[in-house]
């Protein structure tokens, strides 16, 4: 049988780039390579790229996504998106790849920018019953007042990029003095901000795919930072434990489990996700939806993958069979 060209794009024009090339590396190495010809692909602000293993760059012509390996023209038969942040998270990308029409393992274009603008998520989300904390949006540029903020959510809040991943731009705040500042740090990421007051519990972490019809749904991850919250060095320098199954009740781990998936359900999601909560009182109260999470082996979904008796290998080829089915 002949193998099907998987691209697997990684790289992106955010912070995040780094850590979308690890992503990109793991789903690379972990391909069945008797069923695919997998080709790494850059998506880098400076050109998009193929690079061999001699280290000689290809340039992808945006027509139609082709390009050289050296020998031949190629064209994907699908792309497996682990680009984290703009263009593969917030719906550029996929609306691209929807005009050309090659398919990719990423939700669609609209669900992609609807989760990636934090607020309007949440918008969308608490109409239909789901807890999530009180929050007041800042724009750069535009005045506010920082009593009105402390009054809305109290201290201490987070302070939040719009439109960011992986903690950049993220703050906690316990007084009013850190406040302008980490609104000033905040606007380096993105123009608009989210404050929210802060849930104080249980951090989860929860993985949710589709195999073809069915919906299916990861072992929630505990996480438990070293620092005051779980920022970039407790997701990626080792600053935390993220425990698999999570240390919560039987009735918690399926509230979670529900909301995940409800959640899932209602942004007409595809692909794999991965839906951030606190557990208050019992309680879980949704924080956001990542549609691109992070696949390296520090993340959190190969633990969940693993611990659901899978190994990536199966776990990838099932959201690359997604997609080619319905090619």
């Amino acid at each position: 049988m002949k193998k099907k060209i998987i691209a697997v794009v990684m790289g992106g024009y955010s912070s995040e780039f780094e850590i979308s090339l690890n992503s990109g590396k793991v789903v690379c190495d972990s391909l069945d390579q008797q069923k695919y010809e997998v080709y790494p692909i850059q998506i880098l602000k400076e050109g998009w790229f193929f690079e061999t293993d001699k280290g000689i760059k290809h340039s992808i012509n945006k027509a139609n996504f082709s390009f050289s390996n050296g020998k031949n023209i190629i064209i994907p038969d699908a792309i497996f998106n682990t680009i984290h942040g703009t263009p593969g998270e917030d719906g550029h990308l996929q609306a691209y790849l929807k005009l050309i029409e090659i398919p990719q393992t990423s939700c669609d274009y609209y669900q992609a920018a609807l989760s990636f603008n934090k607020r309007d998520c949440l918008s969308v989300l608490k109409g239909f019953g789901i807890k999530c904390a009180n929050s007041y949006y800042v724009n750069k540029g535009i005045h506010f007042s920082e009593e009105e903020i402390i009054k809305k959510v109290g201290l201490p809040c987070f302070v939040k990029p719009n439109r960011a991943g992986s903690s950049f731009g993220i703050s906690k705040v316990h007084t009013l003095e850190e406040l302008q500042p980490a609104i000033e740090k905040a606007f380096k990421e993105d123009t608009e901000i989210i404050i929210e007051t802060t849930i104080q519990g249980t951090e989860v972490s929860v993985g949710v795919f589709n195999n073809k019809e069915e919906i299916i749904v990861l072992p929630p991850t505990e996480i438990v930072s070293e620092n005051d919250y779980f920022d970039y060095e407790a997701k990626y320098l080792g600053k935390s434990m993220e425990i698999t199954p999570a240390r919560i009740s039987d009735d918690e781990a399926q509230k979670v489990k529900f909301i995940a998936k409800e959640i899932y359900q209602l942004l007409n999601m595809k692909g794999i996700t991965r839906s951030d909560f606190i557990i208050q009182e019992g309680v879980p109260y949704f924080i956001e939806i990542n549609t691109n999470p992070g696949l390296s082996k520090e993340s959190i979904v190969p633990k969940q993958v693993r611990e659901s008796g899978m190994t990536l290998t199966e776990f990838f080829d099932i959201l690359i069979q997604n997609v080619l089915t319905n090619k």
